[in-house]
């Protein structure tokens, strides 16, 4: 609990406290009046203060401007009248109350969400030039510069562990608990926390660039990004606030003057009375306060199991998942390759995988660095230039003055080469020399534990199309497809050709459902734009792919997207019965208000009814 918190909370219990106490004591007029002023203000004077801003700034139709209207009312009428200031009172206290519970429910998420916060790291060590070391500013750091992350602190900037071997706290940004040991040699990303020894690290990115400066940037910039029902809720307000305060003004004034009209005689303190009942009900607080806060407490809840949603418009459409499409590598597979066979055609095994890893030496794609593990030893005398990659196909480079293919199909094609066919189903990279068929290497990725329960528990929460697009062969698309228990694959494609076919599987789809697609890598980021809702993989992703998605999986788990949909759709659910819950209880009573006005019936349409709806909206902390 906060400061604010406590604070608010003593204020309310001493106000409650005060007021019961008063109401045993004898004495009357202005005394009286003067006794529960103390308690009205003690818990009430920030909602003052707020209504006197809303007037000075022009955009006084607020609940603030209403509870200050409603309970002046009711104290100006209790003076005049009877003497009893005790609904006046208890119609502060309570709106208070819920006002309190609301604070506590968004502190909640808050601190989930702080705990990501937690992540942004203050400096970055470096080793000056009498081998001591210094603190600087991550911004200062430049792209190449080795730092030093000492035990207990945390990495500021992703990099390559050059030196040392150590175990990383990675809960900030999965969710899991689960520690990662590292080593020299091994990908690390800023936001972990270094937990045993010192580490070395050359940095790959610059400091805005980094892993936790991206996720930061997505959390602070959820918010921005509103569904919906929460802009029907503003919409609403807008419109409706006005509208009541106008017809409570009409309650007090036409009926008793229509009275005196037909009798000579008006009864104007009851309709009065009637018309500031009719203001507390009409407050529209459990909307305004239950639905945003029902999508931020499931925002925060996600972000505390590793899956980062960068608004609550996304909730909507994750809740109506009906088709979800797969990249492949690194998706649904670990992307992490092994080589299986070397069929060499003229040549040997160890001179076509000399040729294969000289290609790839400048490529970050992970099949590149299997082919770079099976033939470690690239520092010879050979000359590689004029590198290009050929987007869908493989790589080309000269080597030696000879100009060397390694890819697919349709690079040997491009290349002009006639390729030997492979029975074998996992990926196949071919490899041609001045238009010259050399031979092939067999490469296979390892499919990821969690990929087959992940199809299962879509199909259970009744998503009832899952499909892959891949650039890999046909055989390795149905080869992984199948031993996943994917609907059906699509292989071969190129970068367009998966924009195409998201196109396809869009246009297919029924109406009111939505398509999810998956994917880590950049050529994945356009499907990811066009899709409902793009889903990347944040720990091996690219940065074009992370930037283009609507939700991000911080530890690559294809299991997490079914947990995501689980989240989204709690929360639709639990922000539906607010919205009915609230509209219906409020119309009700303010019809019941022409013939029966009772201030503490319009307590518990106010209070009461905001006090159920935000308790219900924590419910979405929980996990389903």
């Amino acid at each position: 609990m906060t400061k604010k918190q406590k604070k608010n909370l003593i204020r309310i219990i001493v106000s409650a406290v005060i007021t019961v106490g008063l109401m045993f004591l004898p004495f009357d007029g202005l005394l009286k009046f003067a006794a529960f002023l103390v308690p009205y203000l003690i818990v009430g004077y920030d909602i003052l203060i707020k209504a006197v801003k809303g007037v000075i700034n022009r955009q006084p139709f607020d609940e603030c401007f209403l509870m200050t209207v409603a309970t002046i009312g009711a104290f100006a009428l209790a003076l005049t009248s009877s003497g009893d200031y005790l609904e006046a009172v208890a119609v502060m206290l309570f709106y208070q109350i819920g006002e309190w519970f609301q604070s506590y429910a968004v502190g909640k998420s808050r601190k989930n969400i702080g705990e990501l916060m937690d992540i942004r790291p203050d400096y970055a060590n470096i080793e000056n030039e009498d081998g001591e070391l210094e603190q600087v500013d991550p911004d200062d750091i430049d792209i190449g510069t080795v730092i030093i992350v000492q035990p207990g602190e945390k990495i500021p900037i992703d990099g390559i562990v050059t030196e040392g071997n150590s175990v990383l706290d990675t809960a900030a940004l999965t969710g899991e608990s689960v520690p990662r040991n590292v080593k020299s040699g091994d990908e690390v990303i800023s936001g972990c926390i270094n937990l045993s020894g010192l580490l070395k690290i050359r940095t790959t990115k610059e400091f805005g660039e980094s892993t936790a400066s991206k996720i930061l940037d997505l959390v602070e910039n959820a918010s921005s990004h509103k569904s919906k029902s929460e802009k029907f809720i503003t919409k609403f307000a807008r419109i409706y606030t006005p509208a009541v305060v106008l017809s409570a003004l009409a309650l007090a004034l036409l009926p008793p003057a229509f009275e005196w009209f037909l009798t000579g005689n008006g009864d104007f303190l009851k309709w009065i009375y009637r018309a500031l009942t009719f203001l507390v009900i009409s407050c529209p607080c459990a909307l305004v306060v239950s639905v945003p806060l029902g999508f931020f407490v499931s925002i925060g809840n996600a972000s505390r199991n590793g899956i980062l949603i960068k608004g609550s418009n996304y909730m909507e459409q994750l809740a109506k998942a009906e088709t979800v499409v797969f990249d492949k590598t690194g998706t649904l597979t670990k992307g992490v390759f092994e080589l299986t066979a070397v069929h060499p055609e003229k040549i040997n095994e160890t001179e076509l995988l000399h040729l294969a890893a000289h290609v790839e030496r400048y490529s970050t794609h992970p099949i590149a660095n299997s082919l770079r593990n099976a033939y470690p030893d690239e520092h010879d005398s050979c000359a590689v230039e004029d590198t290009e990659e050929i987007s869908g196909k493989g790589i080309r480079a000269k080597v030696n003055g000879n100009i060397i293919c390694v890819g697919n199909e349709k690079m040997m094609a491009y290349a002009g080469a006639k390729i030997s066919q492979c029975e074998h189903s996992e990926t196949v990279i071919h490899v041609s020399q001045n238009g010259t068929y050399m031979g092939h290497i067999v490469i296979s990725d390892v499919v990821k534990a969690t990929s087959k329960e992940a199809v299962q528990s879509l199909r259970q929460l009744g998503v009832k199309r899952t499909v892959v697009l891949t650039g890999d062969s046909r055989k390795t698309a149905e080869s992984v497809s199948k031993s996943i228990g994917i609907d059906e694959f699509y292989s071969e494609l190129l970068p367009g050709d998966k924009v195409e076919k998201a196109e396809q599987l869009l246009s297919e789809k029924k109406s009111g459902g939505s398509l999810l697609f998956v994917g880590d890598g950049i050529n994945d980021a356009p499907v990811l734009s066009r899709a409902d809702i793009g889903i990347a993989m944040g720990a091996m992703g690219s940065d074009a792919a992370i930037e283009a998605a609507d939700v991000v999986l911080m530890d690559d788990d294809p299991l997490k997207i079914a947990k995501a949909i689980r989240i989204a759709r709690k929360c639709m659910r639990i922000v539906k019965q607010n919205i009915w819950f609230s509209i219906g209880i409020k119309f009700f009573l303010l019809l019941m208000v022409a013939v029966f006005a009772n201030m503490w019936l319009a307590i518990f349409a106010d209070v009461g009814v905001m006090v159920l709806a935000v308790l219900n909206s924590i419910r979405c902390i929980r996990n389903t």
